[in-house]
């Protein structure tokens, strides 16, 4: 239920123009609740006055629009509103347009001004969007459309300058969007408005441009580094890793497509590799590290080996991985602290098994989300692996698609699991009894594509 003082809010803002006109009578500890509930409601007006006239240093999404004491409803994993999302936008060019003794509702006070508006943490699904909604692309764009503006409109009113507010925001960039971003990070250097990237998506972007933009962005915010479909390869990599290495505070980097063959070495391949594992020595705070459809068989003791701490999330998708990689892990500091580990692709059905059950072992008390999607796991390996897998007693996720599995098999899985009381989420494959005529052991490949029987899954699901 509602709080009573979450219900007073919400009739309070009722009537946008007596909310603002009452917002100097109210406590400031009444500021966050009034934040939400005009959110969640499109008070835009009342919306924009909050942000014009905010009275604490910070103004955190993430902080604001979570589940609260008043209100369980959790604003962040949602998409946002295009309504408040500009309103925001514009409660803060107000606000930046305003002196510190200007004619809004409230003076503005440096004592409690706004210093930073932190804007990351939105809901990114990827999903096509509604025009009542805004994607992580628009919420960037709406963001550097304000930044060129305000570099652009300059300062025109004579008096005391504007108090600078940082903005903290999650960015996506891709080709087409890359001058435009480009152009809001050069126009926020030395403006009021100063734009502060904490997550970074770059997606098919040109070595030279990600390199370019890397260099503008503060290297004390940046948290998430994300190069997707870029296909860079060792060579490529080795230029782009120095300038992901300046930014000291990086907690999680995603690569992907680094070829490093141990079985046809070169001297260049082997001098860029060298040099890519020098560059990830210098990361002091990474905790996750994504290397999907990497080339890592035999090479995964030296990449790891690098790494100053453990690791809480690692993602190696289609990396080719070989026993002994697996072992190596299995036996280092990073399997202990492990919350999050994808393994999917590689094939653990045969000599993998072992030191695959042996990984499990040692990170069953912290693992919280095991992916092995396509791992060519039948009936045989998940049984055998049954014992080890229920001693995850805090797993809460187990992705098992595209793995070769029979109804009989998903009916221990599932009656097993039943003592795995954190266990939130299972994916499992169409049952091999669904379908007709497969090879066995049947490819993944076969497995997604194949035609399933309608009848025969009615009556598995069913059961």
């Amino acid at each position: 239920m509602h709080t009573l003082v979450f219900l007073s809010t919400r009739q309070v803002l009722q009537c946008q123009p007596a909310a603002c006109q009452a917002l100097p009578l109210l406590p400031r500890e009444l500021f966050p609740l009034l934040f939400k509930v005009a959110f969640m409601d499109k008070k835009t007006v009342v919306l924009r006055e909050l942000v014009h006239t905010w009275p604490f240093p910070l103004l955190s999404f993430q902080q604001l629009l979570q589940e609260c004491a008043h209100c369980s409803r959790a604003l962040l994993q949602e998409r946002p509103s295009t309504e408040s999302m500009q309103a925001v936008i514009l409660g803060l060019t107000a606000r930046l347009h305003t002196p510190e003794s200007g004619a809004s509702t409230q003076p503005l006070c440096r004592k409690h001004a706004l210093r930073v508006l932190d804007m990351t943490g939105l809901l990114d699904d990827g999903v096509e969007q509604d025009p009542g909604t805004m994607s992580m692309w628009d919420c960037t764009a709406a963001v550097a459309r304000t930044c060129i503006a305000q570099q652009q409109g300059g300062a025109t009113e004579p008096g005391p300058a504007p108090i600078p507010v940082e903005v903290r925001v999650d960015l996506r960039v891709n080709r087409a969007s890359y001058a435009f971003l480009r152009e809001a990070l050069r126009s926020s250097v030395g403006s009021p408005l100063r734009l502060c990237c904490r997550d970074l998506r770059a997606e098919d972007l040109p070595m030279r441009n990600t390199v370019a933009l890397l260099q503008l962005l503060d290297a004390g915010c940046l948290r998430r580094v994300d190069l997707r479909f870029n296909n860079l390869g060792l060579r490529g990599l080795s230029v782009i890793i120095p300038h992901v290495a300046r930014f000291q505070h990086l907690a999680s980097l995603r690569l992907h497509y680094v070829h490093g063959d141990s079985r046809q070495p070169s001297v260049d391949g082997e001098d860029n590799f060298r040099y890519f594992l020098a560059q990830m020595g210098r990361f002091t705070c990474l905790r996750e590290l994504s290397m999907g459809s990497s080339l890592l068989s035999g090479r995964l003791d030296q990449l790891l080996s690098t790494l100053q701490s453990p690791l809480e999330s690692l993602e190696l998708a289609f990396c080719a991985l070989l026993p002994e990689d697996l072992r190596f892990l299995a036996q280092s500091p990073h399997a202990a602290h492990l919350k999050k580990l994808d393994l999917s692709g590689n094939d653990l059905s045969g000599s993998q098994l072992a030191p695959f059950q042996g990984l499990l072992q040692a990170s069953a008390a912290t693992l919280l989300h095991l992916e092995l999607t396509e791992c060519q796991l039948a009936d045989t390996q998940l049984l055998a692996t049954l014992p080890i897998l229920t001693r995850c007693t805090s797993l809460r996720y187990l992705g098992l698609y595209g793995n070769p599995l029979s109804m009989a098999g998903l009916k221990e899985l599932l009656r097993d699991s039943v003592a795995q009381a954190e266990l939130r989420t299972v994916v499992h494959p169409f049952p091999v009894d669904c379908y007709e005529g497969l090879p066995w052991p049947p490819p993944a490949s076969v497995l997604l594509e194949a035609s399933i029987n309608e009848e025969k899954f009615a009556r598995v699901e069913a059961e």
